[in-house]
């Protein structure tokens, strides 16, 4: 057995014997680099959380624009928004904005990090998107990866009432902490033991289990990879479970841990999804681009009917992806 996971186990069973709720977090302070430096222009945002916390965020513009929507990205338990820009930034190209914003304890944002820190960093997040120059607060859609889409399952459902989003992608999410907890301590002889007992110790909220289940008619995605070892894909079926009807599971042969959209086929299947909960939210503004009037939307220049030439373009090649990339 590797050395990671043994060494793991072992700090997350300290960790929660201790009451500690940072266990499930590997912050790197600083950051990478920036997103001009490989050619997206964006914007600093900062903002703070309900309670005083202080933290940092980018707001990527699309390539080229106007933004279709903006995409709210929750990143994964470890390093910062620097390190994660290869996941989402993909999404820019696509035609959407992109904010990604680091939890308490990440990157340049200060304090220290803990499950209800960052549920409330993402609350606040999806607050401050809102009033971003440049931004329609009714078109934003959230992206979430590993323990981010759980994070961002427990924001959204507490924020829609008053502050609602489009859809929500979760990718690779955690479904509960016990589960998570008994799965990673059970992968080394030497933790096995413990992972019962050491579960008990492990938060039960915010659970994204019962934040599923109160999205209502939300669209709601969960993706998953069927080989992936860090978060089972039974996390995302289970989810699915608990959202309902309304939700969709997509679950990617081969792929490991948040893989699924290194896939440029799945990527051209996620922008039609999400392109679809748009057009279903504005069904007023589709209908104007597919009788011909994106130019005039646009202010009488070619770039609306362009745009909606290049959406339908973009449609029927995921309508492809997905006949390519079946669910299990």
């Amino acid at each position: 057995m590797r050395a990671g996971p043994a060494i793991l186990g072992l700090a997350l069973a300290a960790a929660l014997a201790l009451g500690c709720t940072r266990a499930f977090f590997h912050p790197e302070p600083g950051l990478q680099g920036t997103p001009d430096q490989i050619g997206f222009d964006y914007r600093d945002v900062v903002f703070q959380s309900d309670d005083g916390v202080r933290l940092r965020g980018w707001l990527v513009r699309a390539q080229p624009g106007p933004a279709r929507a903006t995409v709210v990205f929750f990143h994964g338990n470890a390093q910062n928004v620097s390190a994660h820009l290869g996941n989402v930034l993909w999404m820019c190209a696509a035609g959407f904005d992109v904010f990604l914003f680091d939890y308490r304890g990440f990157g340049l944002s200060e304090g220290s990090p803990d499950l209800d820190g960052a549920r409330r960093d993402s609350e606040a997040a999806l607050r401050a998107i809102r009033s971003q120059p440049g931004v329609d607060p009714e078109r934003i859609v959230v992206f979430g990866q590993s323990l981010g889409a759980s994070i961002a399952l427990s924001a959204v459902a507490r924020t829609q009432a008053d502050d609602p989003v489009v859809a929500l992608v979760a990718d690779s999410a955690v479904s509960d902490w016990r589960l998570i907890t008994r799965q990673v301590l059970s992968r080394w002889w030497l933790t096995w033991p413990l992972q019962w007992p050491i579960s008990l110790l492990a938060p039960t909220e915010p659970s994204p289990l019962r934040a599923a289940a109160s999205l209502g008619d939300l669209p709601v995605l969960f993706v998953a990879g069927d080989a992936d070892e860090v978060v089972p894909p039974e996390h995302s079926r289970r989810l699915k479970a608990a959202a309902g009807e309304h939700a969709e599971l997509w679950i990617a042969p081969g792929a490991s841990h948040i893989a699924a959209f290194a896939n440029p086929l799945w990527r051209l299947r996620l922008v039609a999804w999400i392109e679809r909960a748009l057009d279903q939210a504005h069904p007023t503004a589709v209908a104007a681009a597919a009788a011909g009037m994106g130019a005039e939307l646009a202010g009488r220049s070619p770039s609306g009917r362009d745009r909606a030439i290049h959406l339908r373009r973009r449609g029927r090649l995921a309508a492809r992806a997905a006949s390519a990339a079946p669910d299990r």
